[in-house]
């Protein structure tokens, strides 16, 4: 199915207008929304809680800028006519319902990054808001960078409910002033999103390549060769990699490699990612589609439920590994990775 493409010449930013953008947390995706919003002209507030420790930094831009101005949470979803949720999806729900659900009043809109919190209700909106989705297709800093650099970080966006009629203008708006039309705006739907979204993570970008590069790593250090080299073999040069995909997809990674890698990669690539891996992925997508790992990651993460003791167990043994190690000591070496 074909899916709907937008750009800067389809969007009206006027819509925003008279209007207030109250942009809910200051963390990766917060600052590059609200800062990019602010220089393109929108009247923005930046709710955050009593002694965050983004206060200082989010009040150093606002004195830079009188459209831009920085107060609790209660008061800036007081103030806003647009809400931007940008928190994490675990935190999400207590937040709007205990500070920003009494605000939300009629012919106001609900806005986030990411559909998770709609899609598995954890979130219930009123039914006399809209309720929209702008989601950047890359890390708040990413976001940012291209916004100073003149360039745009490309975005979806999707609506879930049009109580004005005029929310997908909204919608785009808000894109076009993040810098999102730029690069291109894409229409989706808040299922489509989250479904997409957490599979991608799961099984390809997060979990998929750090088993990947582990099981490589180990494999090589097993079988009696330098740990030093296993990191470069099976970690390092993944980002060269990517990058030639980013850049031309997989034909020009292939173009680029030699022709014992190409060849390696025909030969090798089915043996890795069998059958059995695909029906693997499917399970791990039917547990998206179903809510099952919805409602397991927001019991792991409840104060009240899980208080994160596995989440925090996995996070100290994965850090522990090897290849963790050996890359901090080889990463010294190019201390241009850390600007």
């Amino acid at each position: 199915m074909a899916i709907n493409k937008y750009y800067d010449s389809d969007c009206n930013l006027g819509v925003l207008d008279g209007k207030t953008v109250a942009v809910i947390g200051f963390g990766s995706q917060g600052h590059a929304h609200s800062e990019n919003l602010a220089e393109s002209g929108v009247n923005v507030v930046v709710g955050l809680r009593e002694g965050s420790s983004h206060w200082e930094k989010a009040a150093k831009f606002a004195a830079e800028y009188p459209n831009f101005k920085v107060m609790g949470v209660e008061e800036a979803a007081a103030a806003g006519d647009i809400v931007m949720m940008l928190v994490p999806d675990e935190n999400a729900a207590d937040i709007y319902n205990a500070q920003i659900a009494p605000h939300m009043t009629e012919g106001k809109v609900l806005a986030f990054a990411h559909g998770f919190n709609i899609h598995f209700k954890a979130i219930v909106p009123p039914q006399n808001v809209d309720v929209i989705m702008i989601a950047p297709k890359g890390p708040g800093h990413i976001v940012r960078r291209l916004y100073v650099a003149g360039e745009g970080c490309p975005s979806l966006i999707g609506v879930e409910q049009d109580y004005s009629g005029k929310a997908k203008e909204i919608a785009l708006a808000y894109a076009c002033g993040i810098g999102a039309g730029r690069a291109g705006i894409l229409e989706t739907t808040f299922k489509e999103e989250t479904e997409t979204d957490l599979f991608g993570e799961q099984a390809v970008l997060c979990g998929g390549i750090c088993e990947l590069i582990k099981a490589g790593f180990d494999t090589l250090v097993e079988a009696g060769y330098a740990p030093e080299m296993a990191y470069f073999e099976t970690c390092h040069e993944m980002k060269l990699i990517v990058d030639l995909i980013n850049e031309g997809g997989l034909a020009k990674m292939r173009y680029s490699i030699s022709n014992t890698a190409e060849y390696g990669d025909y030969r090798t690539g089915t043996r890795l990612i069998t059958e059995d891996t695909r029906k693997e992925m499917k399970k791990v997508l039917a547990e998206i589609q179903d809510g099952t790992f919805a409602s397991e990651f927001l019991s792991e993460m409840s104060p009240n439920g899980g208080r994160k003791t596995h989440f925090l167990a996995q996070r100290r043994l994965q850090s522990e590994h090897p290849i963790e190690k050996v890359g901090a000591e080889l990463r010294k070496m190019m201390p241009w990775l850390n600007k």
